[in-house]
């Protein structure tokens, strides 16, 4: 099933017909941009006439008092103030699309868990109504924690639009494109792409090629963030250059729309008459992003020993403790494998961490069989995981000789918090009951001889 969607237009400097209106680089920048010529106030922020009869309003994304280097916020310039674009409230429901704290009384999460890819269905799925809650993990009222959801994306949503005032949205394709139509520009992401949207930011999701599938993490508490490289220096992992934030472009379209906001985990719609995405310049580092995960640049042992994954962290948002993270987005993408004497796969481990991962393409080297693309495993925090036997002999038993690891792109969603199953999760996805028994065949190798390997 393929589906396609003509692209909307939305007016920009940039903008020629059929052409993106196109990407400005850099990570947390305070940008500048706007989509008419003099839309952008020079020198100050709020005069007291704008150019072109436009309202300005700030969209704060930290508070106000954080400390500078911390502190995020954008000044836009649009066509209607945001109030207009709020009226009564109702709520609605989306069942499938859960917030923690959420614990079905009759699901156990205790345990170590692999889907299948959860299947395409004949049924119409916008971005709203195909989420699949798979996991929640700490508290959105209190903002801790995360969340891990699939999409599945059929349709594209016509006048109806979207915010979270609960999170930002980390967002990690693996099947379809899909354009995010946003009121601060437009974002077309594909497989082996990452977009975060952050929270407040008003939007729309448009199908370009599908059907679209794909992961989700929902970040409750502090905004994701590149990590520090420490002794690595200032160079490779991520670098800020090759992250994209759209340039402005705005709709100025009389139409009855709907507009959708999650808070608090409950979700409720109000009833509009034309698009909020009215942004028609805007200058701050409060953005949407868009980053290619074949520029990240792993960094790994060139001598012995295996590294912790941590090594492979693309972005990190913090929780209170210093160096444990609410949430690490890690990438395992393909590298070379040099190191001598040394068992290469991820080894064996329990850990205070409790890691979601996802296969994006190709195969991953520690599940050689089973972790499919599309697929996800859950090992919760303190349950041991490592290996099956077919990779521990294969590594084990392999010539040292330097190795590509090619056509692999996994990544891990990992917290401080425990992870709980949904009953989507537990009881609808594909899960495979078969997990488990990965590592029945393991063998005592121990017979108590001195040198023995």
């Amino acid at each position: 099933m393929t589906s396609h969607s003509k692209p909307t237009t939305m007016t920009s400097a940039a903008t020629t017909s059929g052409t993106h209106p196109g990407y400005m680089p850099g990570f947390g920048n305070d940008f500048e941009t706007e989509a008419l010529p003099g839309a952008l106030p020079q020198g100050m922020n709020s005069p007291q006439k704008c150019n072109y009869g436009l309202y300005g309003e700030q969209l704060s994304g930290t508070a106000f008092t954080a400390p500078s280097h911390q502190n995020e916020r954008t000044w836009c310039y649009r066509i209607r103030p945001s109030v207009k674009h709020s009226s009564r409230y109702e709520r609605i429901d989306l069942p499938y699309w859960k917030s923690a704290p959420h614990q079905p009384q009759d699901v156990t999460s205790l345990g170590q868990y692999r889907w299948d890819p959860v299947p395409h269905s004949d049924a119409p799925l916008t971005w709203l109504t195909g989420m699949r809650t798979m996991t929640t993990a700490g508290d959105v009222n209190t903002q801790i924690g995360m969340a891990s959801h699939i999409y599945l994306v059929t349709e594209s949503m016509v006048d109806s639009y979207f915010y979270s005032a609960d999170s930002e949205l980390l967002i990690v394709p693996q099947e379809g494109t899909l354009r995010f139509c946003t009121e601060l520009g437009v974002m077309d992401i594909a497989p082996q792409e990452i977009a975060i949207i952050p929270r407040g930011l008003v939007y729309r999701v448009e199908v370009l090629e599908g059907p679209a599938r794909g992961f989700v993490c929902e970040n409750y508490g502090q905004k994701f963030h590149l990590p520090a490289r420490g002794p690595i220096g200032a160079n490779c992992m991520a670098n800020p250059r090759d992250f994209k934030t759209p340039v402005a472009a705005f709709e100025d379209r009389e139409a009855p729309s709907t507009v959708t906001i999650k808070w608090c985990g409950q979700f409720h719609e109000t009833k509009i008459g034309h698009s909020p995405l009215d942004v028609v310049a805007w200058h701050g580092n409060y953005a949407p992003v868009k980053y290619d995960l074949n520029t990240y640049c792993p960094v790994g042992a060139v001598l012995f020993d295996h590294p912790d994954p941590s090594i492979f962290t693309v972005l990190t948002a913090p929780s209170g403790v210093e160096g444990t993270a609410n949430i690490d987005f890690v990438l395992f993408r393909d590298r070379w494998m040099v190191a001598e004497d040394t068992f290469r796969p991820p080894w064996y481990h329990k850990n205070i961490m409790s890691e979601l991962m996802g296969n994006i393409h190709g195969q991953y080297d520690a599940k050689p069989k089973g972790f499919i693309p599309g697929g996800m495993s859950l090992h919760n925090m303190m349950l041991p995981h490592g290996p099956d036997r077919n990779a521990f002999e294969g590594a084990s038993n392999a010539e040292l000789a330097p190795h590509k690891l090619d056509n692999t792109m996994s990544f891990m969603f990992e917290t401080r918090f425990p992870q709980h199953l949904t009953e989507f999760a537990a009881k609808e996805a594909p899960l495979q009951d078969d997990y488990i028994d990965c590592w029945e065949s393991l063998e005592k190798k121990f017979d108590g001889t001195p040198g023995k390997k």
